[in-house]
């Protein structure tokens, strides 16, 4: 009998690479996405399988799956700043309301749940690089709070489930994640800068651009995912790659990469844009046995291949402003 594992946010960017490697494993995949920031034309390939079936359903309400269920990943949530600033309460909800209903589930199946949690519990951090034993600098009522504050709370039910009904619970702090299926609009700084120096446009940087960031190529997130998932450990773990560059040496990079010359404009900093992000992924070496392995070149030109070959349509449309959603 093959077992049966739940996605959530199954039409989204890790969630489809998500369904894409357990059916290539051996498992049953159920997807669930709202589509509320997801795109079925990420999973079309996948309905043809015989052992892939898809819900559009939103898990802030109740969810219910007939049959048995083995395996829960919890990967439902807006994930880019344009996405969370554009619906806050959605992101809330997701995190808090979502998350119960996928506990609840878990316990009623005896399922094993792995929850797709974010560096961004960290905030904007004064520990570099960023171990799992650090609690965070994290400002709730600030405008990214909404999807930092849904993560922690995701984070704190999700052991309560452990602690008080002996759930099954894996924890995935992910950082940044790169790769094919990303949305060039979604105003995250890889997809703009490709989108960008694709239409033959200036690079926006915020800031100076001397606020850092770290890469993992989807393939490396989703092996580390996988083998979390396999791993006897209850605890978050971080899975990211811990090779940091600045942004403005990443505009610099972009433009090396395409052979470009085009210009660098430098725009207002982002209020709460974390100045630095660097995982600490000593645990995921020793406890999954596990590093990335895809160089920032390689995976940027597996990148920038997908989006050469997109619809002319979805290159010019442009990504939004992180702060065109910040009231005053």
């Amino acid at each position: 009998m093959k077992k049966t594992v739940l996605i959530t946010g199954a039409a989204g960017f890790l969630g489809s690479h998500l369904c894409d490697r357990f059916l290539a494993d051996g498992y049953k995949v159920i997807g669930m996405d709202n589509l509320i920031t997801g795109d079925l034309r990420n999973i079309d390939h996948l309905f043809k399988s015989a052992d892939f079936e898809f819900y559009q359903h939103d898990i802030s309400k109740f969810v219910h799956i007939p049959g048995d269920l083995d395996i829960i990943l919890h990967f439902a949530s807006p994930s880019s700043p344009i996405d969370y600033l554009k619906i806050p309460i959605q992101t809330l909800k997701v995190g808090s309301l979502g998350t119960h209903h996928l506990l609840g589930l878990a316990k009623d199946k005896k399922a094993k749940i792995l929850i797709a949690s974010t560096s961004e519990v960290y905030g904007d951090p004064l520990i570099h690089p960023q171990p799992e034993t650090y609690n965070g600098n994290v400002d709730p009522i600030g405008p990214r709070g909404v999807y930092d504050e849904a993560k922690r709370f995701q984070e704190a039910i999700t052991m309560a489930y452990h602690r008080v009904h002996g759930l099954e619970v894996r924890i995935a702090r992910i950082f940044n994640t790169y790769g094919p299926r990303m949305r060039l609009n979604d105003g995250r700084v890889l997809p703009a800068f490709i989108g960008q120096a694709l239409r033959n446009e200036a690079l926006t940087v915020f800031g100076d651009g001397s606020q850092t960031r770290s890469f993992c190529y989807v393939s490396d997130t989703i092996e580390g995912i996988v083998r979390l998932l396999n791993a006897d450990f209850t605890g978050p773990v971080n899975i990211g790659n811990p090779d940091e560059i600045s942004i403005l040496d990443f505009a610099t990079e972009i433009k090396q990469l395409m052979n470009s010359q085009l210009e660098i404009e430098f725009l207002p900093l982002p209020k709460g844009d974390p100045k630095q992000r660097k995982p600490d992924i000593s645990l995921a070496q020793k406890l999954l046995n596990w590093e990335p392995i895809v160089e920032r070149k390689q995976g940027i030109d597996h990148t920038l291949s997908y989006f050469k070959h997109l619809p002319k349509e979805n290159l010019y449309q442009k990504e939004h402003s992180f702060n065109q959603y910040i009231k005053k």
